[in-house]
C-alpha cells in the first residue's frame, strides 16, 4: 500500500478553491497596502482614525457590559459589570467626543508600551546573550527605546504623526505579507497541478 503525496489534493477541484481563496487574499493585500499608504502618507487621518475606531470599541464594549449586568449572576458581579460599563462608556465618550486629545492619550500609552518592550527585549538579551542571534534581540531592543524615546520626549507634538504612521507601516507590512503569501500559495498550486 502506498503513501499518497501530501499535495495529492490539490489537482482536483481543490485547485479551484485555493485560487478562489488567493484572490481574496490578493484583495485583502492590496487592501491592507492602500491603506498603509495612506497611513504612512496622512498620518494625522489615520490617528484620527484610529482613535475614532478605538471610542467606538469601547462603546460597544460598555454596552455588552450593560447587558451582561441585566444577566444576573449576584451584587458582586452586577456591579463589576456596572462599573466595568460606565469607565467604557465614559472613555468611548470621551474618545469619540474629543477625536485630537484621545491621538493623545493613544500616543502617550503607545511610547509607554514601546519604551517597556524595549526594556524587556534589552534584559532578554542578556539572558539570552550566549545564544546564537541573541544580537537581534539587543539591537531590535536599542530601536524599541529610540522609537519610545522619540515618541515620549516629542510628546505631544509626537501625537501628530505617531500612531498614524505605525498603524500604516503596519497595514503595508500586512499586505505585502499576505501578497507574497497568496503568490506562493498560487505557485504551489500551478507547480503541483502542471
Amino acid at each position: 500500500m502506498g503513501t499518497a503525496s501530501p499535495v495529492e489534493g490539490l489537482r482536483g477541484p481543490i485547485a479551484v478553491v485555493v485560487k478562489k481563496i488567493t484572490g481574496w487574499y490578493f484583495a485583502m493585500a492590496v487592501l491592507f497596502i492602500a491603506l498603509g499608504l495612506f497611513g504612512i502618507v496622512e498620518p494625522v487621518a489615520a490617528g484620527l482614525g484610529v482613535a475614532m475606531l478605538v471610542g467606538w470599541l469601547l462603546m460597544i464594549g460598555g454596552a455588552g457590559h450593560v447587558i451582561a449586568a441585566f444577566k444576573g449572576g449576584g451584587v458582586k458581579h452586577v456591579m463589576f459589570e456596572v462599573l466595568v460599563a460606565i469607565v467604557e462608556l465614559a472613555g468611548g465618550l470621551y474618545f469619540l467626543m474629543h477625536p485630537f486629545m484621545a491621538v493623545e492619550t493613544l500616543t502617550l500609552l503607545l511610547a509607554v508600551v514601546i519604551l517597556a518592550v524595549g526594556v524587556l527585549r534589552v534584559v532578554w538579551y542578556f539572558r539570552l546573550k550566549g545564544v546564537g542571534g541573541a544580537a537581534w534581540l539587543l539591537l531590535n531592543g536599542i530601536i524599541s527605546l529610540l522609537v519610545g524615546g522619540l515618541i515620549w520626549f516629542h510628546w505631544p507634538s509626537s501625537s501628530v504623526w505617531a500612531i498614524g504612521t505605525l498603524v500604516g507601516v503596519n497595514l503595508l507590512i500586512t499586505g505585502i505579507a499576505r501578497l507574497m503569501f497568496g503568490l506562493a500559495m498560487r505557485k504551489l498550486v500551478s507547480h503541483v497541478a502542471g
